[in-house]
């Protein structure tokens, strides 16, 4: 999926290879799609997941997208036990992914602090220099936290 979303999706999916430690029993890197749940991030994309997708608006309340969402991730819960946190690495501003995924997961549904007042193109350049300098972020509930915030200051521009 990541010819789909640019430096932002290649900075989560670097940042979840490089830092993901999946139980024995299942999770692993997934991916939010519009209408068809947690996918698996390595599942080919094909034009049939394609026109599935493109014609579900990414809501809460719109059960074309929530219901899938739903029960792929109580299915994951079921399968990771009550031991294992669950990272978002996407949008933590909007309710879109939080509200779903927090009912399932409670206090176990993390993200990355420095998320907070960052944008897209921001949260992927800060995941890829965090895989470049081999530094995992520290992680905080979704829960009760701040998520809206002033905007940090630029990332500096990385060197090649």
């Amino acid at each position: 999926m990541s010819f789909m979303s640019g430096l932002y999706f290649r900075g989560k999916l670097a940042y979840a290879r490089a830092f993901a430690r999946p139980p024995r029993r299942g999770g692993g890197i997934l991916v939010i799609t519009a209408g068809a749940g947690l996918r698996p991030a390595d599942e080919p994309v094909t034009l049939d997941l394609l026109r599935r997708v493109a014609d579900v608006e990414v809501d809460a309340a719109n059960p074309a997208y929530r219901e899938p969402l739903e029960a792929s991730a109580r299915s994951l819960a079921t399968r990771i036990g009550g031991g294992c946190e669950v990272v978002l690495l996407g949008s933590i501003a909007s309710n879109k992914y939080t509200d779903v995924l927090t009912r399932v997961f409670g206090d176990r549904f993390l993200f990355p602090a420095d998320f907070v007042g960052r944008g897209d193109m921001s949260r992927g350049g800060l995941l890829l220099r965090c895989v470049a300098e081999g530094r995992e972020l520290a992680y905080v509930p979704v829960e009760g936290a701040v998520r809206h915030g002033p905007r940090p200051p630029r990332l500096t521009p990385m060197v090649p």
